[in-house]
């Protein structure tokens, strides 16, 4: 098993990574750090790499995916095993795909703020998570 520290490219990531690093140590569990990356920037880079004779394979968008992972862990250590992961679709989706495969103990993740009717409007990545994960989601808000 493991925790799943699903991030975003915003501050919040980091109090997500401590809290899943807590709960790894709680349970003796690996923490992997997942990104995922909308198709909508997947398409803009392959778009912008055609635009340069450079082909983009899906291997280098999953790279590009799982850096703010990467980034996010080498600022931050954690002390515990940690993985980097990017995927690309969409982040509920995805977050809930990749716990379920990996047999997750908690995912863990922080929404932004939002009126309710930006909600009702938009949606929720974590409410999408919380509602359809097989795993219990730890979701915490901004404290600032």
């Amino acid at each position: 098993m493991v925790i799943v520290a699903a991030i975003d490219r915003t501050e919040r990531a980091t109090d997500v990574l401590a809290e899943a690093t807590i709960l790894a140590e709680k349970f003796e569990e690996e923490v992997h750090v997942l990104h995922v990356m909308k198709r909508s920037e997947a398409i803009q880079i392959e778009e912008d790499s055609t635009n340069k004779d450079e082909a983009v394979s899906t291997a280098e968008l999953r790279e590009q995916a799982a850096q703010p992972a990467k980034s996010l862990v080498d600022t931050n250590p954690t002390g515990v095993g940690t993985t980097t992961v990017g995927r690309i679709g969409d982040p509920a989706s995805e977050i809930v795909e990749y716990a379920d495969d990996h047999q997750a103990r908690y995912v863990v993740i922080s929404p932004r703020r939002r009126s309710q009717t930006g909600k009702l409007l938009f949606g929720s990545v974590a409410q999408t998570v919380l509602l359809n994960a097989s795993c219990p989601v730890v979701s915490f808000a901004d404290q600032s």
